[in-house]
Parts: structure tokens; C-alpha cells; sequence
């Protein structure tokens, strides 16, 4: 892999650029303008210094008196051309930074408008820190060489109109160019090659980098509470200590190749200054002449080096460009209908019909066919790993079914519009997620027509306005990272309330009252059952009093339906529903014993 990615980097990276030029032609325009004047007005500095000293300087030298005309003359001219120059490089850079900011900002608004696009399961196999290093390092190091292309381009046009100046003044200091900057390309070449496994394993290096500390960073809890730190400092160093020896790879190739592309234009300058005293004697050229192809060579030393320096980012930004590439053609995104739910703003009947749904290789959920009737609570009991927060993942399309159907009413979920499934159904999930912001903002989420008062009555539903009228800002206290500053269960009736505020017409809860006191969980459902507008409610529940509460419960056992009735009917004639039930009441009659205890 790492021979066949240092054989084609050239041509990939060179696919990779003109992907960019395509994207932003324009800009690209004036940086290539900019670049190019600037190339053209150095080629021409050369000879107007060549001619100064050759016209001016040694008849000046000879005659022992200086042409105060002629050398006013000659500094206007040279001021001129650098006022020109600086216009030149002024369009050089304007375009070359404005172009590679605006394809960095473009390009992370593409990677993270395609994971909003993907399915939850995609997101499941990959690490979150590595999906922010695709957003961020990759993005960057895709198009870190746009930064010197325009002047790389504008350097080939000065090439160009060197050698034509070259061959025009003499044929043999031509060929000296002939020979220096073929082999400074051809050593480029080689760099970017030998480069190009080194910046792929660097870059890869960092999203591992960024994967593992992110996870620590987000399990901080759990590694300070088992004493993990020693084995978590260790994990990363590990694979920092590899970043860092990649890194140095690339420096170490880099301090081979750096000094070799910077001395050939200083030997092509000597080898003007001897082929050209020689040619000197032999009357072929001129002191101004000579002059001017020596300058010329000293000058282009510099701007040649604008070609090295694309090329040796060439292995970065195509390994940062395979990385990006690697979102925006995923695949597996659910695409929407067109239709909108007929009844909006009426409670939903939600229906399964024959859903069999698969992790990779592995069945979850086996012909499952219930139905929550519209206005009822219907409530979802199994044991553990049943499928039953995959049955919540469908029931709001966060997955499709891998067969079967699922409908509100008499509408599939992928015939309707996103704005008409979000606005029908809503899931709070088991692990509450709050935003770093204010209580008003986790509730509305900028959502257009919640206002206050609409916030206010989510909380109340909720049994969250009590603890948010004591917070010190009220709606406006900002909660910490993930609502670090609230417990398990205000946060749990924060996300609760949030769902509430859009009034969805299926609220779906994934065990989302666990972390609430039993009470305040029987006062939550009983004000949702009475909540206006009403709402068909499908909830995954343990507790056998948040069961009782249900119009109607669903047992599922490995996948399947086993069962559906009422709470009391199941009890009397399903013996593992009975036998899971007295489960759960035992052990939450431990925990309750454990609270006041302490």
C-alpha cells in the first residue's frame, strides 16, 4: 500500500489541485494573475538591473563621473517595478489565502453536513474523535498546498519566459538553466514520493491521536473511578510517541531533501557566473548580459522553491484528502419522501409490521408487528439486549428496518418529509445529552414559535419547573458541558422537557426516567396522560408502577413479539414476563433501600 501510495502521489495530488481550481476558478484567477505579473516583473527587474550596471555602473566606473539624470532615471525604474511587484504580490497572496480558507470552511461544512446525512449505525463504527480530525486536521491538510499553488504557477510562467529570455540573450547560459531546473523538478519528484507514506501514516496517526483522547476526555468519570489514569496515560502515550516518530520521519526525510532543493539554484548562479566569464572573453555576451542571467538565476531561486514546496505537501493533502473522501462517499443515508403527515398536530398511531432489523451480521429483531394506538401509552418490556432501544431507533427512523414497515398512521416513515418526522415524533433517549448553554436553550434549540411560556409548560410536564426556578438565572443558567452542573435526573427531565416543547404527536421514551425518583417518575406519566395537546406515548419501561400506568404493554424476548396486553393479563398468563417484572421490582426495592440508607 505505502509503495503504490508513493508512486501515484504525484498524480493523485495533482487531481487533488485541480479538484480545488475547479471548486474556486475565479479566485484561483487572481492569485495565478497576481503570481504571474509578479514572475514577469522579476525576469524583467533581472534586466533592468543587468542594464543599469552595464549602461550606468561600469561606464560610470570607466569615465570615474556619475550621470545624476541617468541614475535618477535608473531608481525610478526600479521603484516602479517594485510598486508593480507588490500589486503582484498583494493578488498572489490575497488569492492564494482567500482560495484555501474558503475550500477549508466549504469542505468542513460538506464532511459535517454528511454526518448529519448518515445513519446512527455508521456513526456506531467510527471513533468520535476521529470524525473531528476528518472535520479539522484532514480539511486543513487537503488543501495546505493551496497556499503556495498560485505562486507555483506563476513561477512555471516565469519559467517559461526565463528560458525564453535565456536562449534569446545566449544559447549556451540556456542550456545551464536547461540542465539546473529539470533536475530541481526531478528532485521535487523523488521528495514527493519518498514523502508520501511517511505524511499518510502521520495523518492517520492523528485521528488515532484525537480518537483516544477524546474518549478519554468524555469517559473522565469512569477513569478516575476505576484508577485507570496510569493505563490511559499510557494508551495515549503510546500512540503519541507514534505520531511523534512519524513526524520525525517526515522531518528527518525533510532535512535530507531541503538543503539539496535549496543549494542546485545557488550552483546554476555559479555555474552562470563561470560559464558566463568565459563566454564573456569569447565576446559571445555582453557585462550587461551576464549580468542580467546572473541576477536572473540569484532571483529565481526563491520562487522555484514554490514548486518544492507543492509538491512536498502533495503526500499530506492527499492523505488528508483520502480521509475526507472517506465521508463524503459513505454510504447509507435515508433518504426523505415528500409527503407530510395528514393528521399533524393529532396524536399518531404508530405501527410495526413484520420488522426484522440487523447490526452488521448479527439479527436483532425478528417479524416484530405491534401497534401503538393514537392517544394510548403503550409500554415496551423485555430483558436486556431484547432489542427494545432499537425498536425506539426505528419508531423515530433514526435506522430503517432491514424488512417490514413502520407507520405513523397510514403513512411509511420514509414517504414523509424530515420536517413532517420530526415534528410527529420525538425520542428521549436513556443517556441525556444537555448542551453547554442555558436551560432555555437546551429546551427550544432555536426552535422557531417555542416561546418562553411554551418552555415553561415542557418543564412543567416535565416535573423540571421546580428545580429551574431555583437555578440563580432561572432559564437562563448555563448547565455546563453536558449539564455537568445538574444530576442524572434533572437532566433527564431537561431532555424530557425539550421533546415536549416541539409537541410532538409520538413521544417515545428509551427508559428515560431511570435516574428519577419513582414519584416523580408516576407524577411525569400522569401528566403527559393528561397533557394538552395529547400525545401517543411508546415507552420502554422496567418499573412495574411506570407499567401499570400503560394502556398496554408490548413483551418482547430476543428479538420477537411474545406478547401484548395489558399489564394485569400478562402477569397472569405470561410466566417470563411475571418472572421479569418481579425482577425489576426486587431490584429497584434494593436500590430504594440503598438511597435511604445513605
Amino acid at each position: 500500500m505505502a509503495d503504490s501510495t508513493s508512486r501515484d502521489v504525484l498524480g493523485r495530488g495533482l487531481r487533488v489541485l485541480g479538484h480545488a481550481i475547479r471548486e474556486e476558478p475565479r479566485i484561483f484567477t487572481v492569485g495565478v494573475v497576481g503570481s504571474s505579473l509578479f514572475g514577469l516583473l522579476t525576469i524583467g527587474g533581472a534586466y533592468l538591473v543587468g542594464a543599469i550596471v552595464g549602461h550606468i555602473v561600469v561606464p560610470s566606473l570607466e569615465d570615474g563621473r556619475v550621470d545624476a539624470g541617468l541614475l535618477a532615471l535608473a531608481a525610478a525604474a526600479l521603484i516602479g517595478l517594485s510598486v508593480l511587484k507588490v500589486g503582484g504580490i498583494f493578488a498572489r497572496r490575497l488569492g492564494a489565502g482567500w482560495m484555501q480558507f474558503r475550500l477549508q470552511a466549504t469542505f468542513r461544512r460538506r464532511v459535517t453536513r454528511r454526518y448529519l446525512e448518515l445513519p446512527v449505525a455508521w456513526h456506531q463504527r467510527n471513533a468520535t474523535g476521529t470524525l473531528l480530525s476528518n472535520a479539522n486536521s484532514d480539511v486543513e491538510a487537503a488543501w495546505f498546498p493551496i497556499a503556495p499553488l498560485p505562486f507555483a504557477v506563476g513561477t512555471v510562467v516565469m519559467l517559461v519566459g526565463a528560458f525564453v529570455s535565456l536562449f534569446a540573450t545566449d544559447w549556451v547560459l540556456a542550456l545551464v538553466g536547461a540542465a539546473i531546473f529539470p533536475a530541481l523538478f526531478a528532485l521535487n519528484v523523488i521528495y514527493s514520493r519518498r514523502m508520501a507514506p511517511r505524511q499518510a501514516r502521520a495523518q492517520a496517526l492523528r485521528g488515532e491521536v484525537s480518537a483516544i483522547a477524546h474518549e478519554s476526555f468524555d469517559g473522565a468519570l469512569v477513569v478516575k473511578t476505576m484508577g485507570r489514569e496510569a493505563e490511559e496515560t499510557a494508551r495515549f502515550a503510546t500512540r503519541a510517541a507514534e505520531l511523534r516518530d512519524a513526524l520525525i520521519s517526515v522531518g528527518r526525510l525533510r532535512g535530507i531533501f531541503d538543503p539539496m532543493l535549496d543549494t542546485l539554484p545557488s550552483l546554476g548562479t555559479l555555474a552562470v557566473l563561470l560559464v558566463g566569464a568565459w563566454r564573456l572573453r569569447q565576446g559571445a555576451v555582453t557585462v550587461t548580459e551576464l549580468v542580467s542571467v546572473a541576477f536572473l538565476f540569484t532571483v529565481l531561486a526563491f520562487p522555484v522553491r514554490a514548486i518544492g514546496w507543492v509538491l512536498a505537501e502533495l503526500p499530506r493533502s492527499v492523505a488528508g484528502w483520502d480521509r475526507v473522501q472517506r465521508v463524503l462517499t459513505a454510504t447509507g443515508e435515508m433518504p426523505y419522501g415528500a409527503r407530510s403527515r395528514a393528521g399533524q398536530g393529532t396524536p399518531a398511531s404508530l405501527r410495526f409490521e413484520g420488522v426484522s432489523f440487523g447490526y452488521d451480521s448479527s439479527d436483532v429483531l425478528h417479524d416484530v408487528s405491534f401497534t401503538v394506538p393514537a392517544g394510548r401509552i403503550v409500554a415496551l418490556v423485555g430483558p436486556t439486549g431484547s432489542g427494545k432501544s432499537t425498536i425506539a431507533s426505528l419508531s423515530v427512523r433514526l435506522v430503517d428496518p432491514g424488512s417490514g414497515t413502520v407507520f405513523f398512521d397510514e403513512d411509511d416513515l420514509p414517504s414523509l418529509t424530515a420536517e413532517s418526522l420530526a415534528g410527529t415524533a420525538a425520542l428521549v433517549a436513556q443517556l441525556p445529552f444537555v448542551f453547554d448553554d442555558s436551560v432555555r436553550a437546551n429546551v427550544t434549540l432555536d426552535r422557531p414559535g417555542v416561546s418562553d411560556e411554551d418552555v415553561w409548560a415542557a418543564l412543567r410536564l416535565a416535573q423540571a419547573e421546580g428545580f429551574v426556578a431555583r437555578l440563580p438565572d432561572g432559564l437562563d443558567t448555563h448547565v455546563g458541558e453536558r449539564g455537568a452542573t445538574l444530576s442524572g435526573g434533572q437532566r433527564q427531565r431537561l431532555t424530557l422537557a425539550r421533546a415536549l416543547a416541539g409537541r410532538p404527536d409520538l413521544l417515545v421514551l428509551d427508559d428515560a426516567t431511570s435516574a428519577v425518583d419513582p414519584r416523580v417518575e408516576a407524577a411525569i406519566l400522569g401528566s403527559l396522560r393528561s397533557a394538552e395537546p395529547p400525545a401517543s406515548i411508546l415507552i420502554v419501561a422496567y418499573r412495574r408502577a411506570t407499567i401499570a400506568l400503560a394502556d398496554e404493554v408490548v413483551y418482547i424476548e430476543q428479538g420477537r413479539v411474545v406478547a401484548h396486553g395489558t399489564h394485569t393479563e400478562l402477569l397472569a398468563t405470561v410466566s417470563g414476563y411475571a418472572d421479569l417484572v418481579t425482577a425489576y421490582e426486587k431490584a429497584e426495592a434494593e436500590r430504594e433501600l440503598e438511597r435511604e440508607s445513605v
